[in-house]
């Protein structure tokens, strides 16, 4: 078989089988197949397209470049969520638990970010000694003593993704439905759990631009999905800077407000929805309003925050930190960012929102840059909210005046502001089973 065939047969708008999906997955992950040719061939794919089975045979090809996740010795369902994007986004840290503390067990392996802001691995070393890169063995241990663990991903987990998502980056075929499916879907079935809950973000700054193509995301995830037997339900949700907290440790501190019932909004809302998602998938729940008011007694009885404390405890870190916040990583300079305009908040670019953060060092430039971990802003106002000249925006948390100053000018830059009230958008666009 020749690569120069494969591409061909993709330039054409043909179906590639799959033997030659395998045959290029394999030979790119071995270094078989030279990058130039490879990305002629996701070219082409972007072009061209992959139906469902074809997406579905390079998920699995995919998955199988490498190690896999056994969770057989995991008694009971085990339940694991992916979301598409999203500045400010900490739904890990507070669905995580909401979901165990109610009998699900949570083994999730997660990454770092690269970008605007930290991932989720970077968020949970806001808590002094917690350890992301415990062995399979204490992961398993864990998930079984505690009901949950969330644990860096390895580099033998679906090594192929690595390989292709960082030749997509650089060639312009990110924006690709199969490829995408493929990247998460591959990534998710090797890391083994029975439910998988998405996040599919829409708007500006997602990969979905329109609500139209998050659905057609959607409904590619789920199918795929359940075509691998997994029980696999997305939601489609808007693309805003989620909450008003960017940053890591101001995430984490967030994310503890709303499992301690001390702050509601849109966040709660993902939240509950996706763990609703989970508890009716799982079996433990009739249906989405029964699971909502068990995910919601776990908040009110503190059940869901101690299960954040547990994870903290069980790898390593200071639990006194999910009910004492002042022992997260903190900033010694706040500064406020004034608004100059009269009116209404019309639109947040949560792209730049998220640069703001990364000035400021909450971000990596590069896998190799080092985070700082307690800079970022806490957001006073979101879509529709009115505004007066002279109000604060927001509050920038950072190492210098100097930096926050710059960061202060970069936030107020991220606000269209308009004279006539705004109608806020709904959050969450749909629901696709």
């Amino acid at each position: 078989m020749l690569m120069t065939d494969v591409i061909v047969k993709k330039r054409e708008g043909e179906k590639l089988s799959a033997e030659e999906i395998k045959f290029v997955v394999d030979g790119y992950t071995k270094g078989e197949i030279p990058d130039y040719q490879m990305s002629a061939l996701l070219m082409a794919i972007l072009l061209r397209g992959m139906d469902r089975e074809e997406t579905l045979e390079l998920t699995m090809a995919m998955r199988d470049s490498g190690e896999t996740l056994d969770l057989s010795a995991i008694k009971g369902v085990k339940a694991d969520k992916h979301s598409t994007g999203g500045v400010g986004d900490k739904t890990s840290l507070i669905l995580c638990p909401m979901v165990a503390a109610q009998g699900v067990k949570i083994a999730k392996m997660s990454g770092r970010g690269l970008g605007h802001t930290g991932g989720t691995i970077d968020k949970l070393e806001s808590f002094p000694g917690f350890n992301t890169g415990i062995s399979e063995e204490k992961f398993i241990e864990n998930v079984n003593s505690f009901g949950i663990a969330i644990a860096g991903q390895t580099a033998d987990l679906d090594p192929a993704d690595k390989k292709m998502y960082a030749l997509r980056d650089v060639t312009g075929t990110v924006p690709s439905i199969p490829l995408i499916v493929s990247s998460i879907m591959s990534k998710k079935l090797a890391a083994g759990a029975d439910v998988i809950v998405l996040d599919v973000k829409s708007g500006s700054g997602s990969f979905m631009k329109t609500a139209d193509d998050a659905r057609e995301l959607a409904e590619n995830l789920t199918a795929v999905g359940k075509l691998a037997g997994k029980k696999t339900v997305a939601v489609i949700t808007d693309m805003e800077p989620l909450g008003n907290a960017v940053g890591n440790a101001l995430e984490v501190k967030e994310a503890i407000e709303v499992l301690h019932g001390e702050k509601k909004g849109e966040l709660l809302e993902l939240c509950l929805t996706l763990g609703a998602c989970i508890l009716t998938e799982a079996g433990i729940a009739e249906n989405d309003a029964a699971a909502r008011k068990m995910l919601e007694k776990g908040i009110e009885d503190g059940s869901a925050l101690e299960k954040l404390a547990e994870l903290v405890e069980g790898q390593e870190g200071d639990r006194r930190a999910v009910f004492d916040t002042s022992l997260l990583p903190m900033a010694p300079v706040q500064l406020e960012t004034v608004c100059d305009r009269t009116g209404y908040v019309k639109h947040i670019c949560a792209d730049e929102v998220g640069l703001v953060s990364m000035h400021l060092g909450g971000g990596r430039a590069t896998k190799e840059s080092v985070i700082d971990l307690s800079v970022g802003l806490i957001l006073k106002k979101k879509v529709g909210d009115a505004v007066t000249a002279g109000e604060s925006l927001g509050t920038i948390h950072a190492q210098s005046v100097e930096a926050a100053k710059k960061a202060a000018e970069m936030l107020n830059a991220c606000y269209t502001i308009v004279p006539d009230p705004v109608e806020k958008p709904a959050f969450i666009k749909g629901i696709v089973r």
